[in-house]
Protein backbone atom coordinates (compact mmCIF):
# COMPACT_ATOMS: atom_id res chain seq x y z
CA UNK A 1 0.00 0.00 0.00
CA UNK A 2 1.26 3.60 -1.07
CA UNK A 3 0.68 6.59 0.40
CA UNK A 4 -1.40 7.67 -1.77
CA UNK A 5 -4.25 4.81 -0.84
CA UNK A 6 -3.33 5.92 3.00
CA UNK A 7 -4.26 9.57 1.95
CA UNK A 8 -7.71 8.38 -0.11
CA UNK A 9 -8.15 6.54 3.03
CA UNK A 10 -8.09 9.93 5.44
CA UNK A 11 -9.83 12.09 2.74
CA UNK A 12 -12.54 9.32 2.65
CA UNK A 13 -12.80 9.80 6.82
CA UNK A 14 -12.94 13.55 6.09
CA UNK A 15 -15.90 13.56 4.18
CA UNK A 16 -17.91 11.11 6.82
CA UNK A 17 -17.16 13.62 9.22
CA UNK A 18 -18.38 16.30 7.24
CA UNK A 19 -21.66 14.60 6.38
CA UNK A 20 -22.63 13.35 9.87
CA UNK A 21 -22.28 17.28 11.31
CA UNK A 22 -24.51 18.17 7.88
CA UNK A 23 -27.15 14.99 9.37
CA UNK A 24 -26.49 16.43 12.81
CA UNK A 25 -26.96 20.27 11.55
CA UNK A 26 -30.39 18.94 9.98
CA UNK A 27 -30.97 17.75 13.19
CA UNK A 28 -30.37 20.74 15.79
CA UNK A 29 -29.59 24.30 14.26
CA UNK A 30 -25.87 25.48 14.32
CA UNK A 31 -27.34 27.98 16.52
CA UNK A 32 -28.66 25.98 19.40
CA UNK A 33 -26.95 24.72 22.41
CA UNK A 34 -26.26 21.71 21.35
CA UNK A 35 -25.27 22.84 17.91
CA UNK A 36 -22.80 24.93 19.04
CA UNK A 37 -21.46 21.59 20.76
CA UNK A 38 -21.35 19.73 17.78
CA UNK A 39 -20.04 22.50 15.67
CA UNK A 40 -17.22 22.29 18.18
CA UNK A 41 -17.17 18.90 19.32
CA UNK A 42 -17.59 17.43 15.56
CA UNK A 43 -14.52 18.44 14.08
CA UNK A 44 -11.90 16.40 11.89
CA UNK A 45 -9.34 17.23 14.48
CA UNK A 46 -10.90 15.75 17.25
CA UNK A 47 -12.45 12.71 15.99
CA UNK A 48 -8.97 12.06 14.18
CA UNK A 49 -6.95 13.09 18.02
CA UNK A 50 -9.55 10.38 19.32
CA UNK A 51 -8.63 7.80 16.74
CA UNK A 52 -4.99 7.58 16.48
CA UNK A 53 -5.68 8.71 20.56
CA UNK A 54 -7.01 5.20 20.59
CA UNK A 55 -3.99 3.43 18.43
CA UNK A 56 -1.49 5.26 20.44
CA UNK A 57 -3.46 3.41 23.61
CA UNK A 58 -3.04 -0.17 21.67
CA UNK A 59 0.42 0.41 21.28
CA UNK A 60 1.16 1.10 24.52
CA UNK A 61 -0.81 -1.82 25.40
CA UNK A 62 0.89 -4.24 23.05
CA UNK A 63 3.69 -3.20 23.64
CA UNK A 64 3.50 -3.93 27.53
CA UNK A 65 2.09 -7.05 27.10
CA UNK A 66 5.18 -8.17 25.03
CA UNK A 67 7.97 -6.92 26.99
CA UNK A 68 6.48 -7.92 30.24
CA UNK A 69 6.77 -11.47 28.54
CA UNK A 70 10.43 -10.68 27.50
CA UNK A 71 12.10 -9.19 29.62
CA UNK A 72 12.89 -11.73 32.51
CA UNK A 73 11.73 -12.07 35.98
CA UNK A 74 15.42 -11.88 37.10
CA UNK A 75 15.10 -8.29 36.37
CA UNK A 76 13.31 -7.93 39.41
CA UNK A 77 16.06 -9.22 41.96
CA UNK A 78 19.43 -8.12 39.26
CA UNK A 79 21.22 -6.01 42.22
CA UNK A 80 21.38 -5.57 45.24
CA UNK A 81 21.49 -2.36 45.22
CA UNK A 82 17.83 -1.66 44.75
CA UNK A 83 16.21 -0.50 47.88
CA UNK A 84 13.45 -2.94 49.48
CA UNK A 85 9.92 -2.49 48.07
CA UNK A 86 11.38 -1.38 44.45
CA UNK A 87 12.87 -4.51 43.13
CA UNK A 88 9.24 -6.09 42.42
CA UNK A 89 8.08 -3.34 40.73
CA UNK A 90 11.48 -2.70 38.58
CA UNK A 91 10.27 -4.85 35.70
CA UNK A 92 6.55 -3.27 35.31
CA UNK A 93 8.65 0.08 35.51
CA UNK A 94 11.42 -0.99 32.38
CA UNK A 95 8.14 -2.49 30.38
CA UNK A 96 6.07 0.62 31.11
CA UNK A 97 8.29 3.30 29.93
CA UNK A 98 9.48 1.27 26.88
CA UNK A 99 6.21 1.19 25.88
CA UNK A 100 5.67 5.18 26.73
CA UNK A 101 8.20 5.73 24.36
CA UNK A 102 6.91 3.52 21.45
CA UNK A 103 3.59 5.19 21.83
CA UNK A 104 4.86 8.79 22.23
CA UNK A 105 6.67 8.01 18.90
CA UNK A 106 3.58 6.93 17.23
CA UNK A 107 1.73 9.53 18.64
CA UNK A 108 3.96 12.19 17.20
CA UNK A 109 4.25 10.99 13.71
CA UNK A 110 -0.11 10.62 13.50
CA UNK A 111 -0.56 14.07 15.40
CA UNK A 112 2.08 15.38 12.92
CA UNK A 113 0.41 14.24 9.45
CA UNK A 114 -3.35 13.49 10.20
CA UNK A 115 -4.63 15.03 13.22
CA UNK A 116 -2.99 18.33 12.95
CA UNK A 117 -1.60 18.16 9.17
CA UNK A 118 1.93 19.80 10.10
CA UNK A 119 3.58 18.30 6.40
CA UNK A 120 6.71 20.15 6.98
CA UNK A 121 10.04 17.87 7.64
CA UNK A 122 12.60 20.16 7.57
CA UNK A 123 14.56 19.56 9.85
CA UNK A 124 14.35 23.21 12.14
CA UNK A 125 10.85 22.74 12.41
CA UNK A 126 10.38 18.87 12.99
CA UNK A 127 13.28 19.33 15.85
CA UNK A 128 11.12 21.89 17.01
CA UNK A 129 7.89 20.05 16.78
CA UNK A 130 9.16 16.95 17.83
CA UNK A 131 10.59 18.80 21.11
CA UNK A 132 7.58 20.47 22.02
CA UNK A 133 5.23 17.39 21.55
CA UNK A 134 7.62 15.30 24.27
CA UNK A 135 8.43 17.98 26.63
CA UNK A 136 4.11 17.89 26.87
CA UNK A 137 4.48 14.36 27.04
CA UNK A 138 6.97 14.38 30.04
CA UNK A 139 4.52 15.27 32.50
CA UNK A 140 1.97 12.47 32.06
CA UNK A 141 4.98 10.02 30.97
CA UNK A 142 6.11 10.63 34.73
CA UNK A 143 2.24 9.47 35.49
CA UNK A 144 2.40 6.88 33.65
CA UNK A 145 5.78 5.87 34.90
CA UNK A 146 5.26 5.57 38.37
CA UNK A 147 1.48 5.28 38.35
CA UNK A 148 1.11 1.96 36.79
CA UNK A 149 4.05 0.42 39.44
CA UNK A 150 2.50 2.80 42.43
CA UNK A 151 -0.93 1.32 41.68
CA UNK A 152 -0.13 -2.35 41.20
CA UNK A 153 2.23 -1.61 44.95
CA UNK A 154 -0.82 -0.57 46.65
CA UNK A 155 -3.18 -3.56 45.66
CA UNK A 156 -4.43 -2.95 41.54
CA UNK A 157 -2.40 -5.69 40.08
CA UNK A 158 -5.01 -8.46 39.21
CA UNK A 159 -4.06 -9.49 35.72
CA UNK A 160 -5.98 -8.93 32.49
CA UNK A 161 -5.39 -11.25 29.39
CA UNK A 162 -2.84 -12.79 31.23
CA UNK A 163 -0.36 -9.49 31.57
CA UNK A 164 0.83 -8.81 35.05
CA UNK A 165 -0.51 -5.04 36.06
CA UNK A 166 -2.64 -4.75 32.97
CA UNK A 167 -5.77 -3.15 34.99
CA UNK A 168 -3.37 -0.62 36.28
CA UNK A 169 -1.94 0.13 33.05
CA UNK A 170 -5.48 0.57 31.48
CA UNK A 171 -6.62 2.97 34.32
CA UNK A 172 -3.44 4.85 34.33
CA UNK A 173 -3.63 5.27 30.31
CA UNK A 174 -7.35 6.79 30.60
CA UNK A 175 -6.06 9.34 32.50
CA UNK A 176 -2.85 10.03 30.44
CA UNK A 177 -5.32 10.16 27.20
CA UNK A 178 -7.53 12.62 28.83
CA UNK A 179 -4.51 15.16 30.13
CA UNK A 180 -2.54 14.59 26.37
CA UNK A 181 -5.63 16.00 24.72
CA UNK A 182 -6.04 18.86 27.16
CA UNK A 183 -1.98 19.80 27.36
CA UNK A 184 -1.78 19.27 23.50
CA UNK A 185 -4.38 22.22 22.65
CA UNK A 186 -3.56 24.26 25.47
CA UNK A 187 0.55 23.66 24.93
CA UNK A 188 1.53 22.12 22.17
CA UNK A 189 -0.92 22.93 19.16
CA UNK A 190 -2.34 26.09 20.82
CA UNK A 191 -1.86 28.47 17.56
CA UNK A 192 -3.87 25.76 15.35
CA UNK A 193 -6.96 27.10 14.11
CA UNK A 194 -10.05 24.59 13.60
CA UNK A 195 -12.57 25.72 10.96
CA UNK A 196 -15.34 23.59 12.22
CA UNK A 197 -13.28 20.21 10.96
CA UNK A 198 -11.32 21.96 7.61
Amino acid sequence: MNSSYYAKLYNSGAKMIDKLRELLFRIFKKESFCGKIIDKLITKEIISYLFFGVLTTVVSWVSYAVFIRVIPDSVNSSGADIPFGLADTLKIFICNVISWVLSVLFAFITNKLFVFESKSFAPRIAIKEFAAFVGSRLFTGVIEWFGVPLLVKIGINQPLFGTEGMLSKILVSIIVVILNYILSKILVFKKEKNNHGG
